[in-house]
């Protein structure tokens, strides 16, 4: 079961006292700064967390016995990685993501809401998938107008 927390918690950031969802949005941000902006590597860390997330999230679900437990923050990791999708590494445009995907998980609008209910990791993760996606229009749509 290590191994799953420590994948679900993101080296364990979710851990951490206060907000663990804004910390895993952080070690998401980190984390995209130290990769190069080309679309196979963007996508591939994408995919290779959901996937990772999907699977450690519902273990723990199960473990804890906890439907979506707060250490869990792989979410907010691959949610803040689709909302940098491709985008340069600007201080502004990272900032302007991170403060737009953290509001859209943490108030949850509409179809956000509603998809958390499904079961397991799947749940878990789609909800901020969704936010991700949103915030990844809005800050493309921003950084063109710019």
């Amino acid at each position: 079961m290590i191994i799953w927390r420590f994948v679900a918690t993101f080296f364990y950031l979710g851990k951490l006292p206060f907000a663990p969802g804004s910390w895993g949005s952080l070690g998401a941000l980190l984390l995209w700064l130290l990769l190069p902006v080309t679309f196979s590597v963007h996508l591939s860390v994408i995919i290779i967390l959901f996937v990772l997330g999907v699977y450690s999230s519902s273990r723990m679900v199960k473990y804890l016995d906890d439907h979506d437990p707060s250490e869990v923050v792989i979410d907010e990791v691959v949610g803040m990685g689709i909302s940098l999708f491709m985008l340069p590494h600007s201080p502004g445009l990272y900032l302007l993501a991170f403060i737009l995907f953290r509001g859209f998980d943490i108030l949850k609008p509409s179809l956000i809401y509603r998809i958390q209910n499904l079961p397991g990791g799947w749940g878990i993760m789609l909800d901020d998938v969704l936010a991700g996606l949103i915030t990844f229009a809005l800050v493309n749509g921003i950084a063109i107008i710019l």
